[in-house]
């Protein structure tokens, strides 16, 4: 790779020189092997197998169960009004449970279930126009609203919300975000675009830049790119947003070279994908001067685009702000429309193995 004169390779604490070479990693004594199929919390088995096959975090994956939601994301691409296998879920009912605000997410989740031939009851402001404005714990929310419903997909401003939905749960909670926790329906669809966009997930690298540290995509897309082979991840991003350190701690625990970069001309020369977010405003509510500090100063235009190779494609989960110029829109190697497209499909597929399993 190109030098990059403003990188800084970072090391979680007590881990020196001595045990690794320069921006690199090792995998930790013990560390589990995420791709191994027998593993109780991430393997195949465990998650295509369960009677409730919730998605909370991207982790509980292995690639073989990643490799089995993208065969089937890749049937639902094909799936055509008025078949067979566009009523796989009929009679089938999912709740869009949102505590904060959505399109493409809620949008994909529904127009999915309505795509397999299933019905759609829809809550968005929960916080609000739900019961929880009288009071009434999440759990208790859930134990209610299954009962009405054979999914749950959940948006909440709470890290940690899907796992304790989850517990409440007798039917499937899907984790459509929690809080500045996990997005890992938007990973499981980042991945896929990927693959569909450059055809490789092994041996890429991938620039993530803008608000990483309350970013719940980018947490999510590092978990899951940790299990493919020769992934190299640059974290370009404002001071007061940088990568936080339990992600960077399992990198390197799972062997994954990983640097912080300010550069990110330099980063967008040399990656395969550049993944932008935007400045997240709403998290800086009782910190606007740290929202000032961050906002613009990562912006991806046609001049960044001049630097990219030809076969390289620009993601964003979206809704963006002013950190890609629309300028690029018209570049094929802006994938991030595409990319909201194919969470249909990924969306589909977590739905039917969600309810129907695997055939």
């Amino acid at each position: 790779m190109k030098t990059m004169k403003t990188m800084k390779t970072m090391r979680p604490a007590g881990m020196g020189a001595s045990s690794r070479r320069a921006g690199t990693s090792v995998r930790a004594s013990g560390a589990r092997d995420p791709t191994d199929p027998t593993d109780a919390s991430t393997g195949v088995a465990s998650w295509l197998d369960e009677p409730l096959k919730h998605v909370i975090e991207s982790q509980q994956f292995s690639k073989a169960a990643l490799a089995e939601i993208f065969r089937v994301s890749r049937q639902m691409e094909d799936i055509r009004p008025n078949t067979d296998e566009a009523r796989q879920l009929q009679g089938r009912i999912m709740s869009t449970l949102f505590y904060e605000p959505s399109t493409r997410t809620r949008l994909s989740f529904e127009s999915a279930m309505a795509r397999l031939g299933g019905t759609v009851l829809s809550t968005e402001s929960a916080g609000e126009y739900s019961s929880a404005a009288k009071g009434e714990t999440l759990e208790d929310t859930i134990r209610t609203v299954e009962a009405y419903a054979d999914v749950i997909v959940l948006r909440h401003f709470q890290a940690g919300s899907a796992k304790k939905a989850a517990a409440a749960a007798s039917v499937p909670i899907l984790n459509a975000g929690d809080g500045p926790g996990q997005h890992p329906t938007q990973a499981l669809l980042d991945v896929y675009t990927i693959q569909r966009e450059i055809g490789r997930l092994d041996n890429i690298r991938i620039g993530m830049v803008g608000d990483l540290a309350n970013g719940r995509t980018v947490r999510s897309l590092a978990y899951v790119l940790s299990m493919y082979e020769n992934v190299q991840m640059y974290f370009v991003a404002p001071d007061v947003v940088r990568m936080k350190s339990d992600i960077k701690t399992f990198l390197t625990e799972q062997g994954v070279e990983w640097h912080e970069v300010d550069d990110l001309r330099a980063v967008a020369s040399d990656v395969d994908v550049l993944y932008q977010t935007r400045i997240q405003k709403e998290r800086f509510q009782d910190r606007p001067e740290d929202y000032e500090k961050a906002k613009g100063k990562y912006i991806i235009d046609l001049d960044t685009m001049a630097l990219m190779k030809k076969d390289a494609v620009v993601l964003h989960p979206l809704p963006r702000v002013d950190e890609i110029d629309p300028a690029c829109d018209d570049d094929p190697r802006a994938a991030y429309f595409r990319q909201a497209k194919n969470g249909l499909y990924v969306r589909m597929a977590l739905l039917k193995l969600a309810l129907n399993g695997a055939v």
